[in-house]
């Protein structure tokens, strides 16, 4: 029984994956970010568990990138789409601009690749080589919610600019399959010592939420890539 355990997570990140599709194509980013959100918990917490249990299988593995191309995958893909539709070139009389919206779907196809890439990359046992598809999905999702409840001025004009909006996605699609090592936060022990940049990581994206709330998301993202990238010692 308890080599199912593990699936039975990941089941539940592709359930609160399917859920969100149903509300981010509806508008409704904030509950959508929620079940992501809840999704994400999950997809942690399988291979914790599968560590734990010692049952990890390929068919774990497998079932893992499936779920998260629903969660972190198709979802971000929809949310982008959606901010394109309201962006300001919409109003353009030119016929092509109809089109540029579905460019938002770029994350979901490099995501698809960044998931069938790391099945098979044996680099990324400890690490990451690329953008994971959970913090890209992140930093996506906090784009319309700091339009919703963190509104200023400069906020407002960059991400109702359709340029500005394609050239987050393009970054995002790129970052995702970038060869760009990057930390995971697993543990193998929970010393200081040993995992002393995955402490102050967490620390720091502690104070920056409780500081700066939901613009603090993408500056986690951006100082998840400026640590990893640091020189080891």
């Amino acid at each position: 029984m308890k080599r199912h355990i593990p699936n039975i997570i990941t089941l539940c990140n592709l359930l609160c994956g399917c859920i969100a599709v149903i509300y981010a194509a509806g508008g409704n980013v904030y509950v959508a970010g929620g079940w992501v959100l809840l999704g994400i918990f999950f997809d942690f917490f399988d291979g914790f568990f599968a560590r734990l249990l010692k049952v990890k299988s390929e068919i774990g593995l497998q079932l893992d990138s499936l779920a998260d191309m629903v969660t972190s995958g198709v979802v971000p893909g929809i949310v982008m789409y959606q901010m394109l539709q309201l962006s300001d070139m919409m109003e353009s009389a030119n016929t092509w601009v109809v089109y540029l919206p579905y460019v938002g779907f770029f994350i979901t196809l490099a995501s698809a690749y960044r998931l069938a890439n790391f099945n098979i990359d044996t680099r990324q046992t400890s690490g990451f080589i690329g953008l994971p598809t959970p913090a890209n999905t992140m930093f996506i999702l906090s784009l319309p919610l700091i339009l919703q409840y963190q509104p200023t001025e400069l906020f407002d004009s960059l991400l109702h600019n359709m340029w500005v909006l394609l050239g987050i996605t393009l970054l995002s699609a790129y970052l995702l399959n970038a060869e760009i090592a990057l930390f995971a936060l697993k543990f193998n022990d929970y010393s200081f010592k040993n995992n002393a940049l995955k402490y102050i990581f967490l620390a720091l994206c502690v104070i920056l939420l409780l500081s700066l709330k939901i613009i603090a998301i993408p500056l986690i993202i951006l100082l998840y890539i400026i640590l990893s990238l640091l020189p080891k010692r």
